[in-house]
């Protein structure tokens, strides 16, 4: 079988490529899915007792009116629109979110810490060499050590200094001195910070409904079942476990780019096996705890620094929508996220156990709680999140125009391996540019690599 366009996976960017080609006029194309079903991490599962789960805390906020409107017509309008309450649990007490302005809610030691680290004099003033030493420059050491570092490294599994900053932006809330002793003083919260102050969520099936809708537009060029096991770029063909074999005249990969490069592409260049081997990504495990009992708890997710509790981020995924429970709006869902690498290794065997145990003891559930949880559910994905490590950039710059000058694009969050760019929102455009810049030769503007 031969296509113009194939399209490994489809998820977010594989199925915003498919869509924006359709639109666009393009019917010569195929999706080659691995699973029999769409979506990628972007997927919803429903367990055994009626829950729904999503694989991590996704939410609907956009920088893209094209991304708007799909959602809203796969959707229907079928969506409910949430103000985020987000709150960190630290030192044995609940601080809202961007926890650097809003530090008041410490205890008084903490508290006194975390303003000494900003005086004049206590920050660094030479230009850090990677992350750890940039939440020392820009929040002092007392807000680096109440949250900044074991926070990064419980989300990441990857030591700060092993990490770059320059990929920030808007994912993190700088601080003001000033700002921060006003809010003490006047003890006032400052919690509207960020691009997803607002949200959007599927009022059924969960984030997966997005994606399930989406592919039904191209179900017809969706070939599921077809696991990719190798890519020769001098025949321009690819090989699926089933021995099935697709010629192509560009391909457009949404698979993890070290997993292409090293172990899929036929006799790859040095370049990009040196490339692939710079790339470094975290696993994420995925808990969902289903109980049988309602509670008062606005709070949309909270972020765990401390070790009370295993996880990184627990989302009270009832408040989302109530139809992820089995029994709507009189059960609670707690989605419970736990990273894992070579740097911080977990037992998955007891990681559920360890999760239950830490929503007591931060208490989200109380000991009378344990005898009312019906659904346990667990999740895990291999690739959970790019690292943006000190080498991602030399990386990308030695894979990506050795890939391209041979009809080979790689996008999507770990086909382009930016996490910066790697919410739903850009992971569908990433895909809707590709498409464009195929068709209507125009530039793309969310993924670059330069």
């Amino acid at each position: 079988m031969k296509a113009k366009y194939l399209i490994i996976g489809a998820g977010p960017t594989g199925l915003g490529a498919a869509n924006r080609l359709r639109e666009l006029g393009c019917d010569d194309f195929l999706v080659l899915e691995k699973e029999g079903y769409a979506g990628g991490l972007a997927t919803s599962f429903r367990d055994s007792k009626g829950f729904t789960w999503d694989i991590g805390g996704h939410v609907l906020f956009s920088h893209y009116d094209y991304y708007d409107r799909l959602v809203d017509e796969v959707l229907e309008g079928q969506y409910l629109k949430h103000e985020r309450e987000s709150w960190v649990r630290a030192a044995g007490t609940w601080t809202p979110y961007p926890f650097q302005n809003n530090i008041r809610h410490l205890p008084p030691e903490v508290r006194w810490n975390c303003v000494a680290g900003l005086l004049p004099g206590r920050r660094p003033t030479t230009t850090p060499a990677n992350f750890h030493e940039w939440i020392e420059t820009v929040f002092g050491s007392g807000i680096g050590e109440a949250f900044m570092w074991p926070y990064n490294f419980k989300v990441w599994a990857t030591p700060p200094r092993d990490m770059a900053y320059d990929w920030i932006g808007e994912r993190v809330s700088l601080v003001d001195l000033e700002m921060v002793l006003k809010n003490i003083v006047m003890e006032r919260d400052d919690a509207g910070w960020g691009p997803n102050n607002t949200f959007l969520f599927p009022l059924h099936g969960g984030t997966g409904q997005i994606f399930t809708s989406l592919a039904r537009r191209v179900e017809d060029r969706i070939r599921y079942n077809e696991a990719v096991v190798q890519v020769d770029a001098q025949a321009k063909t690819v090989t699926t476990a089933t021995g099935a074999q697709f010629e192509y005249e560009t391909l457009l990969t949404t698979a993890p780019l070290d997993l292409f490069c090293a172990s899929w592409l036929l006799n790859p260049a040095a370049e990009l096996v040196e490339g692939a081997g710079m790339l470094e990504h975290n696993s994420v495990w995925v808990g969902g705890v289903g109980v049988d009992t309602t509670r008062e708890d606005s709070r949309c997710w909270m972020y765990f620094p401390d070790q009370d509790s295993p996880c990184y981020r627990v989302t009270n995924f009832h408040n989302y929508s109530p139809n992820v429970t089995a029994r709507p709006g009189q059960q609670r869902a707690y989605m419970c996220e736990v990273s894992y690498s070579k740097h911080k290794q977990e037992n998955l065997d007891t990681l559920m156990d360890q999760t239950v145990r830490g929503l007591v003891d931060t208490t989200l559930m109380t000991e009378a709680d344990l005898d009312q949880v019906v659904s346990r559910y667990e999740i895990t994905r291999e690739h959970g999140y790019p690292v943006p490590t000190l080498g991602r950039d030399t990386a990308l710059r030695l894979i990506q125009p050795r890939l391209e000058a041979m009809d080979i694009f790689s996008r999507g969050r770990f086909g382009g391996w930016k996490y910066e760019v790697a919410n739903m929102d850009h992971s569908v455009m990433q895909g809707v540019e590709w498409a464009q810049r195929m068709v209507e030769n125009k530039p793309e503007t969310t993924y670059t690599y330069e």
